[in-house]
C-alpha cells in the first residue's frame, strides 16, 4: 500500500488559501493547515490604519475564523508564532532600506525568509509533512535539474514576482495548486463550498496605511534640489518620497518635475524632468538564481516592480553575486532597493536587488 503524501497549507483566512487547501484534499492529499502570527504584542511598530493588512494586531482574533474554515474543509489547523523573526527580518530590513534611501519589497522578503522559511522550519519540528502549499497564483517547473517558479495561467493575478527569492531547497517541497486556475474559478469554488460570502474582499496588503509610519521617524526639514544642485524647495524628510514621484512636490516649475534620486546622507530630494526618470542600465546584487545560474546572449523580460509588464533586456554576470541589466529601450523609474525579476518566457530565471542606475 502506497502511503498518501501530506501537504501543509498556509491558511490566511482568505479565498485563495482556503480553496488551495480544499483542492489539495480533493486531489487525495492528506492536508493540514497552518497560520503564522506576525504581530508582536509588545512591538514598537504602529498598528495599521486599515484592518485589511497582513501586519495587524487583529490576526489573533481571526484565528477562530480560519479554524472554522479548516473545520469545514475537514483538516487540522495549526498556529505558529513568527512575530519575533518577522519584526527582525522583514520590518527591520524595511526600515533600514528606507532610511538608506532605498525602496524594499517587504512581501518578497516575507515569503523567502518567513512564510516559506522560518514558519516551515518551525512547523517541521512538530508536524510531519511532504509538501508546503500556498494560495499564490504561480506555477512550478523542474527542468535541467533546477526548480523554477513560472507565471500563473491568470496573468492578471500572477504572483511569481513575489516568489522570486525562494531557493531550490524551498521550491522542491512546494506546491502552488492555484497556478492553473483563473481567479473567477476560485471565487466560484469558494462560494460553493461556503468558505466566504459572494463578493468577499481581495487578499490583504502588507500594511494598511502610510508605509512611512513604520519608520517611526520624526519629520526633518531638507532641501529639494534640481538635478544641477540648485535648491528649489523644501520637504519634511526624504523618506516621504519615492523615485519617479510627480505629485506632492509642491513646486511651481515650467514643466512637470519628478523625483530622480534620494540623498539619505544630506536629506535631499533630487528632482528633474520626465526625460531624467528613464534609464537603460542598472547594476544589481544579492542574486537568487532559479531556472539557471547563468545568462545566455539572448533577450530576457525583466520586471523592475510587481506591476510592471516586463521590459526586454540583456543580462550579464558581473561578479559572484552581482549582475548588470541593459534594457533594449530606456525604462521609467528604476528604483534602488526594489527587486528586478528576470524571466525567460514564463519562467523566473533569477531575481536580484537593484543597487544603482547607470
Amino acid at each position: 500500500m502506497v502511503s498518501m503524501k501530506k501537504v501543509l497549507v498556509g491558511l490566511s483566512g482568505g479565498i485563495d488559501s482556503s480553496v488551495a487547501a480544499y483542492l489539495l484534499k480533493k486531489e487525495g492529499f492528506l492536508v493540514e493547515g497552518v497560520t503564522m502570527l506576525i504581530w508582536k504584542k509588545d512591538s514598537p511598530y504602529p498598528a495599521p490604519v486599515s484592518p485589511n493588512s497582513c501586519y495587524n494586531p487583529n490576526k489573533a482574533e481571526e484565528i477562530s475564523e480560519i479554524g472554522a474554515i479548516a473545520e469545514k474543509i475537514g483538516i487540522k489547523h495549526h498556529v505558529i508564532d513568527c512575530s519575533e523573526l518577522y519584526e527582525k527580518n522583514v520590518l527591520g530590513n524595511f526600515k533600514r532600506e528606507y532610511m538608506s534611501a532605498r525602496t524594499p519589497n517587504p512581501c518578497i522578503w516575507c515569503n523567502a525568509l518567513i512564510k516559506f522559511g522560518a514558519m516551515v522550519d518551525e512547523a517541521r519540528k512538530t508536524i510531519d509533512f511532504d509538501y508546503f502549499a500556498t494560495g499564490h497564483y504561480a506555477r512550478l517547473v523542474y527542468e535541467g535539474g533546477r526548480y523554477a517558479v513560472c507565471k500563473a495561467v491568470d496573468e492578471k493575478k500572477d504572483q511569481s514576482y513575489f516568489l522570486s527569492r525562494l531557493n531550490q531547497e524551498q521550491l522542491k517541497s512546494t506546491l502552488f495548486p492555484l497556478g492553473s486556475y483563473m481567479k473567477e474559478e476560485i471565487r466560484r469554488i469558494d462560494v460553493k463550498q461556503g468558505f466566504h460570502p459572494e463578493g468577499q474582499a481581495e487578499s490583504q496588503d502588507f500594511y494598511g496605511g502610510d508605509y512611512t509610519d513604520l519608520l517611526m521617524k520624526e519629520d526633518e526639514r531638507g532641501d529639494i534640489v534640481f538635478k544641477d544642485g540648485t535648491k528649489i524647495g523644501e520637504h519634511d524628510g526624504f523618506w516621504h518620497y519615492t523615485i519617479g514621484q510627480r505629485k506632492g512636490l509642491g513646486i511651481a516649475y515650467s514643466e512637470p518635475l519628478y523625483v530622480i534620486s534620494l540623498d539619505a546622507m544630506n536629506n535631499r530630494v533630487v528632482v528633474g524632468t520626465k526625460e531624467d526618470t528613464v534609464n537603460a542600465k542598472a547594476s544589481l546584487s544579492n542574486v537568487n538564481y532559479m531556472a539557471s545560474t547563468s545568462f545566455e546572449n539572448k533577450e530576457y523580460s525583466v520586471k523592475i516592480r510587481s506591476t510592471s509588464p516586463g521590459s526586454p533586456a540583456k543580462v550579464y554576470k558581473t561578479g559572484d553575486d552581482s549582475i548588470s541589466i541593459e534594457f533594449l529601450s530606456p525604462v521609467n523609474a528604476i528604483t534602488p532597493g526594489q527587486s528586478a525579476v528576470i524571466y525567460d518566457g514564463i519562467k523566473v530565471v533569477a531575481s536580484a536587488i537593484i543597487d544603482a542606475v547607470e
